[in-house]
C-alpha cells in the first residue's frame, strides 16, 4: 500500500452547500471550518505525514466585503481553537501566503502557533492564507533578483532547486496528491509549481460533506495509479 506522503486539498463548495440548504454562505464556511479537524485526524490515522489546505486565496479579497469580514472572523476563531488542540494532537502547524495583508492580531496568532507547535512530531498541517501561486512565485523571483543584484547569487546558480528554496513551501515536500471538492476541475492558482507531478483527484462532494471515508476513497484511487517520472515508474 502506497499512502501519499503529502496531500493538498482545495476546500471548495461551502457556499453552494449552504445555499442548497437554504442557509447563508457564512453558514457553509462555519461548517467547513468544523470539518478541518476531522480530516486532519483522519489523514494522520491513514499515515499521511503532510496535509495542506487552501483556506483563503489572494483572489478571495474580491468577494463581497461582508463575506470577507465573516471569513476573517471565522479564521480568527479557528486559529484560537487550533492553538488549544494542535499540541494535544501532536500536530505541527505552518502557514503559507503573504501575511502582510492580514490584521496584526491574526498575524500574531499565526506566529505563536508556528512557534508553539514546532516541537510536535505528528502530522505537519499547512494552511494557505492570502495565498496565490503566482504571487508566491513573484515574491520568490524578487528575492532571487535582489540576491543576484547584490552579488550574492550568480545567474548560472538559479536552478529549480534554488527557486524552490525561495518558495513558501521550502520546508515541506511537494504534494503527491491534490484533492479538490465540489467538482471544480481547476487549480485556482494553488501550488502550481509544487503540483507539477502530483496526482489529481476531483470529487463532487462539497467540503462540509467530505468525510474520512471520502478521504480514504481519494487515497485508494491514488494507490491504484502508476506513478511515472520521466517515463520511469515510481
Amino acid at each position: 500500500m502506497s499512502v501519499p506522503n503529502h496531500v493538498a486539498i482545495i476546500l471548495d463548495g461551502n457556499g453552494r452547500w449552504a445555499k442548497s440548504k437554504g442557509k447563508p454562505r457564512t453558514y457553509g464556511h462555519m461548517q467547513g471550518a468544523k470539518n478541518v479537524e476531522t480530516i486532519c485526524r483522519a489523514a494522520d490515522a491513514i499515515g499521511i505525514k503532510y496535509l495542506t489546505f487552501y483556506a483563503f486565496s489572494t483572489e478571495n479579497w474580491k468577494r463581497p466585503e461582508s463575506e470577507v469580514e465573516a471569513l476573517m472572523s471565522l479564521l480568527d476563531q479557528y486559529l484560537k481553537k487550533l492553538m488549544k488542540s494542535a499540541v494535544k494532537e501532536n500536530m505541527q502547524v505552518h502557514f503559507i501566503g503573504d501575511r502582510s495583508a492580514l490584521n496584526e492580531k491574526i498575524q500574531e496568532t499565526m506566529g505563536v502557533l508556528e512557534e508553539k507547535t514546532k516541537v510536535c512530531t505528528g502530522l505537519t498541517f499547512t494552511i494557505a492564507i492570502n495565498y496565490g501561486s503566482r504571487d508566491e512565485i513573484r515574491r520568490a523571483v524578487q528575492e532571487i533578483a535582489k540576491e543576484a543584484k547584490d552579488g550574492n547569487l550568480a545567474i548560472e546558480d538559479i536552478t529549480e532547486a534554488e527557486i524552490a528554496k525561495h518558495l513558501d513551501t521550502r520546508d515541506i515536500p511537494d504534494p503527491d496528491l491534490m484533492i479538490r471538492t465540489s467538482y471544480e476541475l481547476r487549480l485556482s492558482n494553488f501550488l502550481m509549481w509544487q503540483l507539477a507531478y502530483a496526482e489529481f483527484y476531483f470529487t463532487e462532494v462539497p467540503w462540509p460533506d467530505f468525510t474520512k471515508e471520502e478521504l480514504q476513497k481519494a487515497v485508494d484511487e491514488y494507490e491504484k495509479r502508476h506513478r511515472r517520472f520521466g517515463a520511469l515508474e515510481e
